[in-house]
């Protein structure tokens, strides 16, 4: 199901890019403070800002934005400060499965089919 790209549609693909980014900041924050809970608080989070950008887009797109924003802020916290230390601590297993955590479920969220999305046939063509 393609949509076309409205000012509205672009306006909340930016800002959902603001709330990924934001929650990437405090998953950081959480997975880095408490790693078994804040774990599975950040991803928690990150599933539910994905699916809420699926489904308020109406289309995988709705989680492209979350998933930049989010990225964008993994990265910029883990990039070492000019004197050479680092915001938080990015060593440990924590922030590894936090990334490939965040990453399957962007992927799960982007390919999954909505309940009003049904699936195509041979027979009949796809609307």
């Amino acid at each position: 199901m393609t949509a076309a790209l409205t000012p509205a549609r672009i306006a909340a693909a930016l800002g959902l890019l603001v709330l990924g980014a934001l929650t990437g900041l405090a998953g950081w924050l959480v997975v880095d403070l408490w790693f078994p809970g804040g774990l599975l608080l950040g991803l928690l989070a990150l599933f539910g800002l994905f699916l809420g950008g699926r489904i308020a887009l109406g289309a995988g797109l709705g989680v492209g934005g979350p998933v930049v924003g989010w990225f964008l802020a993994y990265v910029m916290l883990g990039v070492p400060r000019p004197e050479g230390d680092f915001l938080l601590s990015s060593s440990g297993i924590g922030m590894y499965a936090y990334l490939l955590g965040g990453t399957v479920l962007a992927v799960m969220c982007a390919t999954m089919r909505g309940p009003l999305e049904r699936p195509v046939s041979a027979g009949r063509p796809a609307k």
